[in-house]
């Protein structure tokens, strides 16, 4: 039997008082709302944890099983004994799953303060109950409807005494004792049998419609005589004109004792999709893992001079997402993935001037410099802790307006712990194995169905969160061909040797904690996921998914490797994180390509690099030469544009032909060579500076030239002297005119030297990355739960202390004001005698509080004592003290 059998409380804030600390913290890891404020003492715990909004958040952390049987609790009688609970789950014939997996349950809720009580008087918190409860507004889950004295409250004790005659009872003097009969009745399972063996031809059909719900139904004014038969009987009862409900006791029997259709004692299994080779799936993931890489490399290179323009509402516009996938050659979708991607890492933000443009952030020069396992760490570990979700780019929110990417309106806080929990699936099914999508939304609709079951369309968000994220998981690399690489569980913190037929796997009742294991199961006695979920309880004991990690005390400490059952893993955070991303990155170094420092030059005026290039090797080759084809290979093309880019960069003819010849593992093509020749040689011939624009040659034909071009009319130009032309444009537009033209010209100064043009990185101020927002208050870690649970123990001591009545008490009991005078000698006398004083106190904010104390010293106005509240010895001066009184002996 459990504690809270032993002690009856008539309470939940008695049966908070009777846990001991670890249960208190199991309670506060799994609702962390209760915590926020600290409650001054178990009687406010006990209000907090009995709100509406409280209440809701920890039943939508339910698994289906656990929710099921709070559902059966709200229709079960209040009190209601555990076999009764028993009864409602298993139904008439029994389910040894049901009844194995309900212990298990019930510790969950009872861990969670949803239910308090002993096996004999179970209640479930008021709250709770009036959300699940079935009501013509709000239907119960179960498909049940009201009892039979709920049905009866509105109608006349003569009609209530003709439907007793009629049953077959014998008829009673007062409406209350006639439902009672009509109550027992119903319940007794032979007597209404034999009842119900005698329904006309058509009654047992419209019962068997309103059995598993809606319990409601219409008939008309003058119903059929089946249909009167059951009325007369009371086996269907008025609620309205017109409207008749079945009794709950009616459809329970029906039913075979049953509360649900289907008790759902454990989680459907996550269905393997395919299987492959554990070195397949990391080189694939590996692979895929270097072009995301390439890709964000990609991505801030072409805003590495200053990005599209932020939009006034926030984000990027609809044009600019569609030059962002041509440029990237991905899909509208996965463009906007990427960009999201960069901006949780940090790598990209806002510059926050007045021409308000996307920038790469003083955070992105850093992370090229490291190493490219490292760099993938950080972009992975972004993803996993981000709220915002790409997913949701382009579709609207709730004023019809576009989602756009870096814009707001992204954030879903269930997105990070949606996207471990996907992943977590993935690690049990150990190396190799690629799950099926469907049977991966089945388990987190099993695990989550409160939250999963408030549907919009087809699928909820929580479904399409699931979706993404194995598809981003691939785009990412953590996953290849489906399954989880190692370098993606050990970025997890999993056992690599986790799966069936590792150890940890295979072993029963791995990693998991005691559980209540049948009546009697005490509140805290189940298991609990450390993430503070309230999911114990979603297996049989010996199911290889009923384990679960040891929720631990207050100051216990976990262990970096968290994966004891090989589907509960625990978001790493701080020193954890840091050691699984090294981790991480040491699996996947060996799996990267190494970067080569050579291409392979071809007469068609096009380079290939069979590989990933070195960083001084990639950035000359961008300038001299331009991407043609991206893949395994990259293919470079050297047109005129980009030698002439090259040369306006500062480099000579000269030095491209000694870059090309140092860099190639084949001659250098004699086309190129004369390409390279001919642009140098026309590069420069002309010079533009400031009129508005002037150009200036020496070759006084070939300014002939263009005048007469008639392409050249846009810019104006007229002769100021043989060798100059002027233009009213600004020397960048003639630079551009003239170029489109098909001349070289090169820009020069006020002192007539060529002006080098290099490449002017663009970058934001120092920026944080933006900051994930929380799916409520965070769980609180160690520290906090300790201090938090003292100072509810010792500020219940302050409120629950006997103590002596002084003068006339106030309304509620509380403490009366006492004179300065009668507060210094009771302190003076308790100095004495080394008594200990309950005092209401207020401090310097105006706050009121409840202590107890044992002064020790009163002096200068102030009274020196230990505080049993604060466990510590404080001083008070002595007129924010407004009542005193002693404690009582016992």
């Amino acid at each position: 039997m459990s504690p809270e059998a032993h002690s009856a409380p008539r309470s939940l804030a008695e049966a908070l008082r009777a846990r001991d600390d670890s249960s208190l913290a199991a309670l506060l890891r799994s609702r962390p709302d209760l915590v926020t404020p600290v409650p001054t003492d178990l009687t406010q715990l006990a209000t907090r944890a009995g709100t509406r909004a409280s209440v809701l958040r920890a039943l939508e952390r339910l698994d289906r099983f656990a929710l099921q049987t709070a559902e059966a609790l709200a229709v079960a009688p209040d009190p209601a004994s555990y076999d009764t609970l028993l009864g409602l789950m298993a139904g008439d014939a029994g389910d040894p799953a049901v009844a194995g997996a309900l212990p298990r349950a019930l510790g969950t809720l009872r861990e969670q303060a949803l239910v308090w009580g002993g096996d004999d008087r179970l209640r479930l918190v008021r709250t709770a109950r009036e959300v699940l409860a079935p009501s013509p507004q709000h239907p119960s889950p179960t498909g049940l409807g009201p009892t039979v004295r709920e049905a009866t409250s509105g109608m006349s004790p003569g009609r209530i005494q003709e439907i007793v005659t009629t049953a077959g009872l014998p008829s009673t003097h007062d409406s209350v004792s006639a439902v009672a009969a009509l109550t027992a009745l119903f319940t007794h399972r032979k007597k209404l049998a034999r009842l119900l063996g005698q329904a006309p031809e058509g009654a047992r059909e419209v019962l068997s419609r309103l059995v598993w719900g809606p319990p409601y139904g219409q008939v008309t004014a003058d119903p059929a005589a089946h249909l009167r038969w059951l009325l007369d009987r009371g086996l269907l009862l008025p609620t309205a004109p017109g409207t008749v409900v079945l009794p709950r006791e009616v459809a329970l029997h029906l039913r075979a004792g049953r509360a649900h259709r289907a008790a759902e004692p454990l989680p459907p299994a996550v269905a393997p999709a395919a299987t492959h080779s554990a070195r397949v799936v990391d080189a694939t993931a590996a692979g895929q893992a270097y072009t995301a890489l390439a890709t964000v490399e990609e991505l801030l290179k072409e805003w590495d001079e200053g990005g599209p323009a932020v939009l006034r509402a926030g984000g990027l516009s609809v044009r600019d997402l569609k030059r962002t996938a041509v440029a990237l050659d991905v899909s509208e979708p996965v463009a906007a993935f990427w960009v999201e991607l960069a901006y949780a890492a940090g790598l990209i933000a806002s510059d926050g001037e007045a021409d308000e443009r996307y920038a790469a952030t003083p955070a992105y020069d850093e992370w090229r410099e490291q190493p490219p396992a490292e760099r993938w760490v950080r972009l992975a570990q972004a993803w996993l802790a981000a709220t915002r979700t790409p997913g949701l780019v382009g579709g609207r929110d709730a004023k019809d307006r576009t989602l756009s990417a870096l814009g707001p309106g992204l954030d879903r806080s269930a997105a990070p712990e949606v996207r471990h929990r996907v992943l977590s699936l993935l690690a049990g099914m150990g190396p190799g194995a690629a799950p099926d999508a469907e049977s991966v939304l089945a388990r987190l609709h099993w695990e989550r169905p409160l939250r999963g079951g408030r549907r919009d369309g087809e699928d909820d968000l929580r479904s399409r969160l699931a979706r993404w994220t194995l598809s981003e998981a691939e785009l990412l690399g953590l996953t290849g061909r489906g399954a989880l690489s190692s370098h993606g569980r050990a970025l997890l913190g999993a056992s690599p040797a986790a799966g069936p037929g590792s150890p940890a796997a295979e072993a029963p009742g791995a990693g998991s904690s005691t559980a209540g294991g049948g009546p009697g199961a005490g509140a805290g006695e189940a298991g609990t996921d450390a993430t503070g979920a309230g999911t114990a309880g979603t297996g049989a004991p010996g199911h290889p998914d009923s384990g679960h990690p040891d929720s631990g005390g207050p100051g216990d400490k976990l262990p970096v490797h968290r994966h004891r059952v090989p589907d509960r893993l625990v978001p790493l955070s701080g020193p954890e994180q840091a050691f699984a991303g090294a981790a991480a990155a040491r699996l996947l170094a060996p799996l990267l390509p190494e970067p080569l420092d050579h291409v392979l030059l071809q007469a068609d005026l096009t380079a290939v690099a069979p590989g990933p290039l070195r960083r001084p090797l990639a950035d000359m080759l961008g300038v001299l030469a331009d991407v043609e084809s991206k893949g395994g290979a990259t293919v470079y093309r050297f047109t005129p544009a980009s030698v002439r880019r090259a040369l306006d960069a500062g480099r000579t003819a000269a030095d491209l032909h000694a870059f090309l010849t140092e860099h190639s593992r084949t001659p250098v093509p004699q086309p190129l060579a004369y390409l390279i020749d001919d642009v140098a040689r026309r590069h420069g011939h002309l010079r533009v500076g400031a009129a508005s624009a002037y150009v200036r040659c020496d070759d006084d034909a070939l300014l002939n030239e263009i005048l007469a071009d008639k392409r050249a009319a846009a810019l104006r130009l007229r002769r100021l002297a043989p060798t100059v032309l002027a233009a009213p444009a600004d020397p960048a537009t003639l630079l551009e005119g003239l170029r489109a033209m098909g001349y070289a010209p090169a820009a020069e100064s006020a002192e007539g030297d060529v002006l080098i043009a290099r490449a002017h990185a663009h970058r934001t101020p120092p920026r944080a990355a933006p900051e994930p927002v929380p799916d409520g208050p965070p769980p609180p870690d160690a520290t906090l739960l300790a201090a938090a649970i003292r100072a509810i123990r010792a500020g219940d001591l302050a409120a629950t202390a006997p103590r002596k009545p002084v003068g006339e008490p106030l309304a509620g009991g509380e403490l009366p004001r006492t004179s300065s005078a009668e507060t210094l000698a009771t302190v003076q006398a308790a100095v004495l005698t080394g008594d200990s004083l309950w005092i209401g106190y207020v401090n310097a904010e105006g706050a009121a509080s409840q202590r107890v104390i044992s002064p020790v010293r009163v002096e200068g106005g102030f009274v020196t004592a230990y505080d049993h509240t604060a466990d510590e010895v404080r001083t008070y001066p002595l007129h924010r003290i407004t009542g005193v009184a002693e404690l009582a002996e016992d």
